[in-house]
């Protein structure tokens, strides 16, 4: 195959090069960093994280911490009536998507040999959400972690945000979160986790964030649940002839434009289709205000060629990338034979742009493979299944659960069982 000329950066790759593994790494640095915030913020409470949001986050000396509930709602008033519609509507795509999950995640109770036994679906009690706030405000990463802890049930969500936009503000009113602390870092994840009064400690943090949020997650995930570690943003695309080159040129950019170190891939069935792409992404990237950024993401990424589409399906299980889109002639086919992915994107009506912005499934997804193994924050994110058992008639069991006992050599649990023998 003739290589598509340009400086688009664009290059192909081998499949092997391609699923080589991806890790979440976190540098000595930002872990020693990290690891120091954290302590100083839960030692010190509300002085070390005003401290350290003075540091990083351009916190006002003396500047109010907590913007609260009334400080949200103003925030919302004061946007145009269009800005206000589009968060609603957002928000009530987002809420009726999570509230048809919970609605399938119920109490169960069966019968079990001399009683009852079953388990009760619970909402934790307090969640904190990270909505970064490094180059652009991003009020979707609200609405898609505060909508599915309220639809969980929790009752107490805080949202953190370092230098929280107006838009940020009121995005946290319409989802319906308590406060906001404005703060971000190592300092905002810690403050979560343990509690900076008037913010309670949380059972979970959710949300994406730099590397000192994905380093501090890690930190305090022996005391709290915490979501996923989050690596750079990822892009699968799977094409073939039938595949629009600009649609998938705009898609790739899409995803490129989010950090310099985001990975957008092609695999595609034709050849032909990589000729076409490649000056695409150069006529698109001409007007393209975040160009720098979507350049060196492109870098990091490639295409590949395959000779059919059962291979190009093969490698993009292998890869369980964060989203994967499926530009195919028959999509819902090849969507039913996926199984690893975070978000999946089938056919090209199906932008991944609309999975970020809150047609209803959640766009804080796994990285780096590990989609292999587990999903995407949802409603489930913030329950928690508890089992429970009653034995009206234990000596139906009794003498099983004594021998059983025995056998592993553990007496006092065997004698425990034949204290019920007669029950």
């Amino acid at each position: 195959m003739t290589r598509p000329s340009g400086s688009v950066g664009f290059e192909p790759l081998s499949p092997s090069a391609l699923v080589a593994p991806r890790q979440i790494e976190i540098d000595a640095e930002t872990w020693s960093v990290s690891q120091r915030i954290v302590t100083e913020v839960r030692v010190e409470g509300e002085s070390g994280l005003r401290r350290y949001a003075e540091q990083f986050d351009g916190l006002d000396p003396g500047a109010g911490l907590v913007i609260d509930a009334a400080a949200l709602a103003a925030a919302y008033e004061g946007l145009s009536a269009r800005d206000r519609g589009v968060l609603d509507r957002t928000a009530q795509r987002i809420e009726t998507f999570a509230r048809a999950q919970r609605d399938v995640v119920r109490d169960m109770e069966i019968p079990v040999p001399g009683g009852r036994a079953g388990h009760r679906v619970m909402p934790m009690q307090a969640a904190g959400c990270y909505a970064p706030g490094g180059r652009f405000p991003l009020p979707s990463s609200v609405l898609m972690t505060v909508i599915p802890a309220k639809a969980a049930g929790v009752e107490t969500v805080w949202v953190a945000s370092p230098r929280p936009s107006p838009v940020t503000l009121a995005a946290a009113y319409v989802a319906g979160a308590d406060s906001l602390l404005a703060a971000g870092g190592a300092q905002a994840v810690a403050a979560l986790a343990f509690g900076v009064d008037p913010c309670p400690p949380c059972d979970i943090i959710v949300g994406p964030g730099n590397r000192y949020v994905t380093a501090a997650k890690q930190i305090v995930s022996s005391s709290v649940a915490i979501d996923m570690l989050a690596g750079p943003s990822e892009l699968v695309i799977v094409a073939d002839r039938t595949a629009d080159p600009e649609i998938v040129a705009a898609d790739l950019l899409a995803q490129a434009e989010h950090d310099p170190d985001a990975w957008p891939v092609l695999i595609t069935t034709d050849a032909a289709l990589v000729q076409r792409v490649v000056p695409a992404l150069e006529r698109q990237l001409a007007s393209l205000p975040t160009a720098d950024i979507a350049r060196a993401a492109l870098k990091n990424g490639g295409y590949v060629v395959v000779p059919e589409r059962a291979q190009a399906l093969e490698l993009c299980d292998r890869l369980a990338a964060e989203h994967v889109e499926l530009l195919l002639e028959d999509a819902n086919s090849a969507a039913r034979s996926l199984r690893c992915y975070g978000g999946l994107f089938v056919g090209s009506g199906s932008a991944e742009v609309f999975g970020d912005y809150g047609v209803g499934p959640n766009h804080v997804l796994p990285t780096a493979g590990t989609g292999r193994y587990r999903g995407g924050l949802s409603v489930l994110s913030f329950l928690s299944t508890r089992t429970w058992l009653k034995m009206d008639r234990p000596a139906a069991i009794a003498e099983d659960a004594a021998h059983l006992a025995r056998l592993e050599g553990l007496e006092a649990h065997a004698r425990a069982a034949d204290l019920r023998k007669g029950g």
